[in-house]
């Protein structure tokens, strides 16, 4: 082994080799919080080899990745570290192409299989994947893999494993759902995260002292100064948040309200489009942002000041997460004075303060977001799962998989992001083409 990664010109461990490989050699069960690029399929590459028994044509090791494109690239980096070893046999199973030949392969045997949880789970539903011989269970990107929906999927595809296997947890960021499906699925499992170059404390808070009157334009100059990609702005009642939204979406800005008196469909909908980044400013009162899971703020936008400095605490605190840098803008009318007084003292620190007209509108007109959403007309009571969406879009030469973005599926209805460039050719995909054998309505919204 030693020999072939040589030839493969790795000279020295990048930190997450470094820090993952002992644990995952001892056997225990391992979270890594690490991104792509990082060197993290060489480390559960190398751990998912050194246990494995050639003579056993049984699957021994399983990697679950989000996406096809993934998955194959994972399969040739394993196959290239099993160079050494005598013919192992490593085979990827995912969707938007024929079951046909993956059961023939299947029925040969395969030491290693690389796959997108909705294809195993049906191998495993249809009897042609066992998985009773299996020393190691990799989720890879499993972050991701939870943003598109396939939670159900992964415990479902952990029920057919033996209890005493090795799991190892691969994820970018560490969302509330990866808690849960860790301490669900792992034993005692050790942590390890890849640094990243600055500390979690990094949020920049910037107080602009403005005329009442002069709210809304203010809001505006914010964003466009600062341009951030996702951001909420926080009002104080529903009627000043539909207020906002509509002086930005005059303006050419992509907005969205969130109050409470959202029906359950068009609340799903809102924070769908905000969380797979086709729309870039949610609008919303603290009431409507209770339990709002959002990973990655660029910014919060007090369009007012909370009346109470621990509601500004609590705020401001849903930017610069997971190591990314925050920001955050206060708005401030002169009869909120004292509202800014208290948040001093309960910092122990002098605020920052900045002139509103020193604001820049940055050149391009308002930001677009980046994805747009696809409304599709039947959902998990259609027994429709993210593979069939996945399938639908990028099978037989369609858009590529790293076009496609979050996918949330409710009873009804269910939401997919695809790239902006490509969203004309995905709505004819999926208007012209059949999910689970029927044709289906979708739009976009």
């Amino acid at each position: 082994m030693l020999a072939n990664l040589e030839s493969l010109g790795y000279a020295e461990m990048t930190p997450i080799q470094a820090q993952s490989l002992p644990v995952i050699l001892k056997g225990m069960d391992l979270i890594a919080q690490a991104k792509t690029g990082s060197g993290k399929t060489a480390a559960f590459g190398i751990g998912l080899l050194n246990p494995l028994n050639p003579r056993y044509f049984g699957c021994q090791a399983l990697v679950l990745c989000p996406t096809r494109e993934l998955a194959d690239q994972v399969a040739k980096e394993i196959r290239r570290l099993a160079r050494s070893a005598d013919n192992i046999k490593v085979l990827t199973l995912c969707g938007g192409v024929p079951f046909g030949p993956q059961i023939g392969s299947l029925e040969h045997g395969a030491h290693i299989i690389v796959g997108t949880p909705g294809r195993i789970q049906e191998h495993l539903r249809k009897g042609t994947l066992k998985l009773d011989g299996l020393n190691t269970l990799v989720l890879d990107e499993a972050d991701r893999m939870l943003d598109m929906g396939f939670n159900d999927a992964i415990t479902d595809i952990i029920s057919h494993t033996p209890a005493k296997r090795q799991t190892l947890l691969f994820s970018a960021t560490y969302p509330s759902g990866i808690k849960q499906l860790s301490a669900a699925i792992m034993r005692d499992p050790q942590q390890v995260r890849a640094e990243s170059l600055h500390a979690d404390n990094q949020i920049e808070q910037r107080f602009y002292e403005i005329d009442p009157d002069q709210r809304m334009q203010a809001v505006t100059k914010l964003l466009a100064h600062f341009r951030p990609q996702s951001c909420v702005a926080f009002c104080f009642t529903k009627q000043q948040c539909q207020e906002v939204v509509d002086h930005l979406t005059a303006k050419g800005f992509s907005a969205q309200a969130l109050n409470g008196d959202l029906e359950q469909r068009d609340r799903d909908q809102v924070l769908a489009m905000f969380a797979n980044r086709s729309c870039s400013i949610l609008v919303a009162t603290d009431v409507a942002a209770r339990g709002l899971d959002i990973d990655s703020l660029d910014a919060v936008i007090n369009v007012e000041l909370a009346r109470d400095s621990e509601i500004h605490i609590h705020r401001v605190g849903r930017t610069g997460r997971a190591g990314e840098k925050g920001l955050a803008l206060s708005l401030v009318a002169p009869a909120e004075a004292h509202r800014a007084q208290a948040i001093e003292t309960r910092q122990q620190a002098p605020l920052k303060w900045d002139q509103i007209d020193n604001l820049k509108a940055q050149p391009g007109g308002p930001l677009q977001p980046p994805m747009v959403t696809l409304c599709i007309g039947a959902g998990r009571k259609d027994k429709v799962r993210p593979g069939d969406i996945l399938g639908a879009l990028t099978g037989d030469a369609g858009i590529a998989g790293d076009k496609v973005g979050k996918i949330a599926i409710f009873d009804y209805q269910a939401y997919v992001a695809v790239d902006r460039n490509v969203v004309n050719q995905a709505l004819n995909r999926l208007n012209s083409g059949k999910i689970k054998g029927k044709s289906i309505r979708v739009r976009m919204l």
